[in-house]
């Protein structure tokens, strides 16, 4: 009974010490760091919004660290992940770590602190286009951040109007890019630090953990087909899929792998924020009149429609002019590669044979394109119409088209045969 009774009492020891630990587990401070290290994108945003949604569920968040090294990106997208940090409720960091370029500059003074590593540059924000009309509603964006966090807003324009002049910092013409030094100097940074440690300690933020955002499946995307020399094996996998379902029968694995490679491409330009709507339904047109004209003789007004428009929309989804043309000529490239490959060694294949016909029709196997002729050499005929010098003569009671050495044989004449050419029969006249 006794020996019960310790059980019991021990068991509820244990259950109320990992109470003890469970609170006070749930009452250690937390500090999350969310790095923006790539192009401003709607991937980006997305990755934002997914994880300050998380953060902001964690009553014991003291502070949230926007690691930033970009060389800038979308404007739109800039201005969502900004409206993001300004809303946000626990207190935000905004460390730039390397640089902070063009729409970088935005995140940047969004944050309610702004550190910098030693080293590093934040500025030239023009946009580009520069119309006017742009590049007032982005300073007019910028300003008005500025405002709200209580930065200068004049620095902040600066950076995006190069018609700003400001003595000993930044003259007409210049887009004003300030290091960490300068950016110092004039006190646009607060703290200048090399690690989050150092940040939070100069700020006297307490804390128990650091932890880092996790990298949503929509960023792993865009930055994958988007990558430089990732779309133009992408696109190169489609098309050569694409042309390996169209000689082999049935759906298999050629349609699978273009399918794949061709969604992947567009899925992930369309996250990155460089295809539309627009650029897919273009693709997939081309691609239509591609296949339409594969399989229809000769090369025609489909093959060329197809050619065109599969450009246009490669031309739509890349990020620039340079990255289309990089990609066209790349997966083409390494298109005929494969379709020579295919031509030279797919015939020994057995799918492939039942599209291609290798059967040889030659003598060996009893097949002849003429009539043998040459069984006639030497047998003698009547002219059955007169060889001027071609015409007709009867051996054996069948017609046989001949001609004459060049004389004239008239009707009723008996010739005899003394040479055959393929299906060329010459005769000569029999005195």
């Amino acid at each position: 009974m006794k020996n019960r009774k310790k059980i019991v009492l021990s068991v509820l020891i244990f259950i109320f010490s990992l109470s003890i630990i469970s609170i006070a587990n749930t009452n250690e401070k937390n500090v999350y760091v969310v790095p923006i290290k790539e192009d401003i994108t709607p991937a980006v945003h997305q990755y934002v919004q997914h994880n300050l949604a998380i953060i902001d569920e964690d009553p014991n968040a003291s502070a949230i660290i926007f690691e930033i090294d970009t060389y800038g990106g979308r404007i739109d997208s800039a201005e969502q992940i900004s409206q993001l940090i300004l809303n946000t409720n626990a207190p935000t960091i905004s460390f730039v770590n390397t640089k902070a370029e063009s729409a970088g500059v935005l995140l940047t003074i969004s944050s309610d602190t702004i550190a910098m590593a030693p080293g590093s540059t934040i500025g030239s924000a023009e946009t580009i286009p520069n119309t006017e009309k742009i590049l007032s509603t982005w300073v007019s964006i910028l300003k008005s951040t500025a405002e709200t966090t209580g930065r200068d807003e004049v620095l902040v324009s600066a950076m995006a109007d190069k018609s700003i002049s400001i003595p000993n910092v930044v003259n007409k013409g210049r887009l004003l890019n300030l290091t960490t030094a300068e950016a110092k100097s004039i006190e646009f940074v607060d703290i200048v630090g090399e690690d989050y440690d150092e940040i939070l300690n100069s700020l006297s933020i307490s804390y128990d953990n650091i932890v880092k955002a996790e990298t949503t499946n929509s960023v792993r995307l865009a930055r994958f087909a988007s990558n430089t020399y990732i779309a133009p094996i992408l696109l190169a996998a489609g098309f050569i899929g694409l042309v390996v379902e169209i000689i082999m029968p049935g759906f298999g694995i050629g349609g699978t792998v273009s399918l794949i490679s061709f969604a992947v491409y567009f899925a992930g330009n369309v996250l990155s924020g460089n295809a539309g709507l627009t650029a897919v339904l273009i693709f997939l047109v081309g691609i239509i009149l591609l296949i339409a004209e594969a399989l229809a003789p000769g090369f025609g007004i489909a093959g060329v429609g197809g050619i065109i428009s599969v450009a246009i929309s490669i031309f739509l989804a890349s990020s620039s002019i340079t990255a289309a043309i990089i990609s066209l000529l790349v997966s083409l490239s390494l298109t005929i590669i494969a379709i020579v490959l295919i031509l030279k060694y797919a015939p020994k294949n057995k799918y492939f044979s039942r599209i291609v016909l290798n059967t040889k029709l030659d003598k060996e196997r009893g097949y002849t394109s003429t009539e043998n002729y040459k069984e006639y050499i030497g047998k003698t005929g009547k002219v059955t119409t007169s060889l001027r010098p071609s015409g007709m003569i009867s051996i054996d009671g069948k017609l046989l088209d001949v001609v004459s050495e060049g004389q004239f044989i008239e009707k009723e004449e008996m010739v005899k045969i003394i040479k055959v050419e393929g299906r060329r029969i010459i005769v000569q006249k029999i005195n």
